[in-house]
């Protein structure tokens, strides 16, 4: 399910954060959005937009929570006050439209489209967030216009963008992007290898919640019994999260009646 992917600036994932930040990614990583979201106080721009992103990436991974995220988007919203922080704020913007139309709540495709667009006049090429703006308008290409060749055209200015801002957790998500479209296309080798690099980043960064669609994707470009062996890792830390993210249960259910009955 490629529309699941979210990725963030990697908050806590690098030596030298600050308790409050490193509490923050644990949270996270552990699918505790709103727990996360409770120890940041939406005072400044940045905290507001952070708090924002926790929101929305909730809504992508448990479909629930959409007007706790609208509520913080708008207050960040309010708070921004430069090109930056109000480029992310739209971007924020953007991504919860989008998950909000792919998860079939509510078509705000349009909203999504101009939101990114936005995003895009305001933060500045080279920037920190523009590797992020650049995979959701990938997300974008590849699950509402399906268009496969745009949406690779922007993972990979986005894969580029998060290894030249030493960002591994986005890193994960064009890793698996691209190789889901290679995937698709045939192309085994190159499906094998994103996807074990992206399941490699997950594991050391310990973002358990990404870990399970990590598994299942590498799966399917797996040969048995290493395919059979990878579906039942994912389904074990998928009930071990409590049925998160939600979408992943339809790519695991096809061999989960059988594994159940083993």
């Amino acid at each position: 399910m490629a529309h699941s992917a979210m990725a963030g600036s990697g908050w806590g994932t690098t030596e030298g954060d600050d308790p409050l930040q490193t509490a923050v990614w644990r949270l996270r990583s552990r699918g505790c959005w709103a727990d996360a979201a409770a120890l940041l106080e939406p005072v400044t721009a940045d905290t507001a937009l952070q708090r924002t992103a926790l929101l929305v990436e909730r809504c992508l991974y448990t479909e629930q929570g959409w007007a706790d995220a609208e509520d913080a988007l708008r207050t960040a919203e309010a708070l921004a006050h430069t090109d930056d922080e109000r480029g992310a704020a739209a971007c924020e913007r953007g991504q919860l439209a989008y998950a909000a139309t792919v998860h079939g709540v509510r078509d705000r495709a349009d909203e999504a489209r101009a939101a990114l667009g936005r995003a895009a006049a305001l933060i500045a090429p080279g920037a920190g967030g523009r590797a992020l703006l650049d995979f959701r308008r990938g997300l974008l290409a590849e699950n509402l216009t399906r268009s496969p060749q745009a949406a690779r055209a922007a993972y990979r200015r986005a894969h580029a963008g998060a290894t030249a801002h030493a960002d591994p957790l986005l890193q994960s998500f064009t890793w698996r992007h691209l190789a889901g479209l290679a995937l698709r296309e045939g192309e085994l080798a190159e499906a094998r290898h994103g996807f074990t690099e992206s399941l490699r980043i997950r594991e050391e960064l310990g973002y358990l919640v990404g870990t399970a669609p990590a598994l299942a994707s590498l799966a399917d470009a797996e040969s048995e019994p290493e395919a059979s062996r990878l579906r039942e890792e994912a389904r074990r830390l998928f009930r071990l999260l409590g049925g998160v993210p939600t979408w992943l249960a339809r790519q695991l259910t096809p061999s989960a009646a059988g594994a159940a009955t083993a």
